[in-house]
């Protein structure tokens, strides 16, 4: 996950003041010394950090903070909301048009992931908000990009709207008449890219804007290409005037700065960002969130969040009822471990547990071999065997074994798996779950657990 590094280096700058109980004004500044270094490291404008240590130092020196019974976590608190304010202090909607289509533009340098992302937008706005989306190909250039966005919206049920090679202005005018005439309320235009910022690019873009006036231009910015990414943001809100940005390969393992400093660069919102290749990982930007990540303390909403979406809420009402009644099965097993491979890798959601990192996890995910495998097995038992697995003794693993093209011993491993979960359930569908943990996600998973999660 981007940031990681970052992480890393402000928690041991912070463990450091922690062991020193009283600061004094140059225990500070030692610690602020190892925070610029820190986020330069990351990638992030000089400019902006240089302003932001400014900040941070200004509030960190004052009296009510060096006195305080625990002045390093008064400092971790200044720095949370100084890192929040610097990625826009709140979450920045999509603006939507009073009058019907809404028009986002979308734009970006060739290989950002202008199309994969105009199509995610569709897919969230129309689960989230039963929003008729259009995507229109307007990118004339790129070879296959018109099929690559004919795929991509086929995949999510959406229509597309294209003209083949003709001019990109026209295909967005007829783009938004067809929208209107067949009732869909967003229009996403996928323009072209460049690999470069060049005058032709920013005419065609300034010349599709004069045309259809949208409501949302919405710059597309992969975080994995450093100071590149504020360079380019300047470029395009210079000529263009975007309305926000979308920041993509958040899961990968770059710094990050570009988070960081396309806000304080541009003053435009980072309103979406992309944390993973399929077409369902796109989110709305939370800086406060994304400020906790970042410090290491988790983003317990966003993982609740992600959670709501993934499970079938009318399948965790029936869980429920089989938990209350210890009637856990293991085709309620299979069920639970293919809807948390929805959730994304293991390491992902680590990374929004507060004191776990995803490094921790590299790598790990929710094997789809082993799904098969599991799969494989659970189906070749019968019915009544996998209502009552105690009663699978040698001979039916045996059976089961080379009905699945699997060995005995893979058998006794799910086994043993299922029956440390079954234990589990068994002890928080009793009310025993910790007290601080029901009390940390009582506010959105309910009965004090994650919506769909047998807890």
């Amino acid at each position: 996950m981007a940031f990681e590094g970052l992480t890393e280096k402000l928690s041991a700058a912070f463990k450091r003041l922690r062991g020193k109980g009283r600061l004094s004004e140059a225990d500070v500044k030692e610690a602020m010394r190892e925070i610029r270094l820190a986020l330069l490291e990351a990638d992030v404008s000089y400019k902006v950090v240089k302003q932001f240590v400014a900040q941070v130092t200004e509030k960190a020196i004052g009296t009510d903070v060096l006195e305080a019974l625990s002045p390093a976590q008064q400092i971790v608190k200044i720095v949370d909301q100084e890192l929040t304010q610097l990625m826009g202090g709140e979450s920045a909607k999509l603006t939507i048009a009073s009058k019907p289509p809404t028009v986002v533009m979308m734009v970006g340098l060739q290989g950002a992931g202008k199309t994969t992302n105009a199509a995610k937008l569709a897919g969230l706005l129309k689960k989230q908000s039963g929003k008729h989306p259009l995507l229109a190909a307007c990118d004339i250039y790129r070879p296959a990009a018109i099929h690559q966005l004919e795929v991509v919206g086929g995949q999510l049920d959406i229509p597309v709207f294209q003209m083949g090679q003709t001019n990109p202005v026209d295909i967005a005018k007829a783009a938004i008449e067809h929208a209107t005439k067949h009732g869909n309320d967003i229009v996403f235009l996928d323009t072209a890219g460049r690999l470069h910022i060049d005058e032709a690019l920013m005419d065609e873009l300034r010349a599709i804007k004069a045309a259809v006036d949208p409501t949302e231009i919405l710059l597309v910015i992969d975080a994995m290409i450093g100071q590149d990414a504020v360079n380019a943001a300047k470029a395009f809100d210079e000529a263009l005037d975007i309305s926000g940005v979308v920041l993509t390969k958040l899961d990968g393992d770059a710094r990050g700065g570009a988070a960081l400093s396309v806000r304080a660069v541009t003053g435009k919102p980072i309103k979406f960002a992309g944390v993973g290749e399929k077409l369902d990982q796109i989110e709305v930007f939370h800086p406060d969130r994304m400020a906790s990540r970042i410090l290491g303390m988790g983003d317990m909403l966003s993982l609740i969040e992600r959670a709501e979406q993934n499970f079938d809420q009318q399948k965790a009402l029936e869980l429920q009822e089989k938990l209350r009644r210890n009637k856990f099965t293991l085709t309620d097993f299979y069920d639970q471990m293919k809807q948390l491979k929805n959730m994304g890798s293991l390491s992902d959601i680590a990374g929004m547990l507060p004191g776990v990192k995803a490094s921790d996890l590299e790598g790990a995910s929710m094997d789809g071999k082993l799904l098969q495998r599991m799969e494989a097995i659970i189906l070749s038992m019968t019915p009544y065997e996998r209502e009552n697995p105690n009663i699978l003794n040698f001979s039916r693993k045996k059976r089961i074994a080379a009905g699945s093209g699997t060995q005995v011993v893979d058998i006794n491993r799910l086994l043993k798996q299922f029956e440390l979960l079954q234990n589990m359930t068994k002890q928080f569908s009793g009310g025993k779950m910790p007290r601080n943990m029901r009390k940390m996600l009582g506010k959105k998973g309910g009965r004090g657990g994650l919506p769909g999660l047998p807890l």
